[in-house]
């Protein structure tokens, strides 16, 4: 069990995910189905899986696809655990 003490060995990862879409190209729009797609080759852990599953159709441009984690990530209580994104 995660301590709530602490992050979790996980914090960070989303950070790097959305780091590793924009990563070419830091004004394009992703797809839903671009990021899950890059979740799992990051093979991101169960949770955070979750949160990238819970995000709605569409494309978005960086600061929205962060908006949208970040109140994922948040509703969840996992901010301190997972960390946020910008």
């Amino acid at each position: 069990m995660i301590s709530p003490s602490r992050p979790a060995e996980e914090y960070g990862e989303l950070q790097g995910l959305v780091d590793d879409l924009y990563a070419d190209s830091p004004g394009v729009a992703v797809a839903r189905m671009d990021v899950l797609v890059r979740a799992e080759v990051n093979d991101l852990a169960d949770d955070l899986m979750e949160v990238v599953e819970l995000l709605p159709a569409g494309t978005y441009k960086r600061a929205r696809l962060c908006d949208q984690l970040n109140s994922i990530i948040t509703a969840h209580g996992w901010a301190y655990l997972y960390g946020t994104v910008e």
